[in-house]
């Protein structure tokens, strides 16, 4: 199995970069909701998507690493039907052709020094930069379970829940896929304070999962956020750090706030946020993926691809 692979790995794989923002202000497009999967219903929407990936691809078959691809889901789920205009079952059918679209593009490329995973993306059912309610987790797990299961029929290697924001729902969605017994990561999004927009702390959010669901996900990620906005709070010390497996940071300081508001990309340092992503590797033991969010790209990416951090089994 390839995830397999990916546990057993001894250098981290890479994932893309904020594909939303680079459809957004580098390609001109208008995504309704900030769904990508849009793009899915044209032949050139579709041929942007593949230029997209196969950049990111050719950066980790150049480095000799794995790659994660990500089928662009991120907002398919069914709390997006009614914003987006579509039925629920047009919604569980995007799903599906955004993970045959994926796994095409892998066919083509994947090679034995490039193993590469098909990851379904989840995301919050609400605003993930301003959170308005909390879900519990029976409600998160009515919510996402026919998104997840419709990933998980499609075929895809793993789920990923990205841009998270409480506890509540990481719990609900671990347990729609333990339902189906698909590998899951759960990603939290963090203020610049380190701290989850709940105001939960990292490492209490992480203990909270877990004890709910009997350490069910895969790993930890990080995502939508400055490595300057949370690498204080990565208490080494603490065995929680350990369960972190994956970064993907966003090229910006601003915070969440602010992005929201902004008219003008901020696609950061490269090369600075390579060397950053390298101090995180130093402290965080069992990273697995690295990649980029919001503001990021192809040139982000390739610099976190030129360090080197040699990983233990998971």
């Amino acid at each position: 199995m390839r995830i397999q692979t990916l546990k057993d790995a001894r250098r981290f794989f890479l994932s893309d970069g904020g594909l939303e923002t680079f459809l957004i202000f580098n390609k001109g497009y208008d995504l309704p909701c900030f769904s990508a999967a849009v793009l899915l219903d044209t032949s050139e929407g579709r041929a942007d998507l593949r230029a997209y990936f196969e950049r990111f691809i050719e950066i980790a078959k150049a480095s000799g690493r794995g790659f994660v691809l990500d089928a662009p889901t991120w907002r398919s789920g069914t709390a997006w039907a009614g914003p987006l205009g579509q039925t629920l079952k047009e919604v569980m059918e995007t799903n599906k052709r955004a993970v045959s679209f994926v796994s095409d593009l892998r066919a083509q490329h994947e090679t034995d020094d490039c193993p590469i995973l098909i990851n379904g993306l989840v995301g919050p059912a609400g605003d993930a930069y301003a959170p308005d309610t909390e879900m519990s987790q029976q409600e998160a797990l009515l919510i996402h379970a026919p998104q997840i299961h419709a990933l998980g029929k499609a075929g895809v290697d793993m789920i990923s829940a990205m841009t998270l924001t409480h506890a509540g729902e990481a719990i609900g969605i671990v347990q729609a896929a333990q339902e189906i017994d698909v590998p899951v990561v759960i990603s939290f999004t963090l203020e610049t304070d380190g701290r989850l927009p709940s105001g939960q702390s990292l490492g209490d959010a992480i203990a909270e999962v877990d004890d709910a669901t009997d350490t069910g996900p895969l790993y930890y990620m990080i995502n939508c956020a400055h490595p300057d906005h949370f690498r204080d709070a990565l208490d080494t010390t603490q065995a929680w750090t350990l369960r972190i497996g994956g970064i993907r940071s966003n090229a910006s300081r601003q915070s969440h706030a602010e992005l929201d508001e902004a008219e003008i990309l901020d696609d950061g340092d490269p090369a600075e946020l390579g060397k950053l992503s390298a101090d995180l590797l130093s402290r965080l033991p069992n990273i697995r993926v690295l990649g980029g969010c919001c503001g990021t790209d192809h040139r982000h990416v390739g610099c976190i691809a030129g360090h080197e951090h040699p990983l233990t089994a998971a």
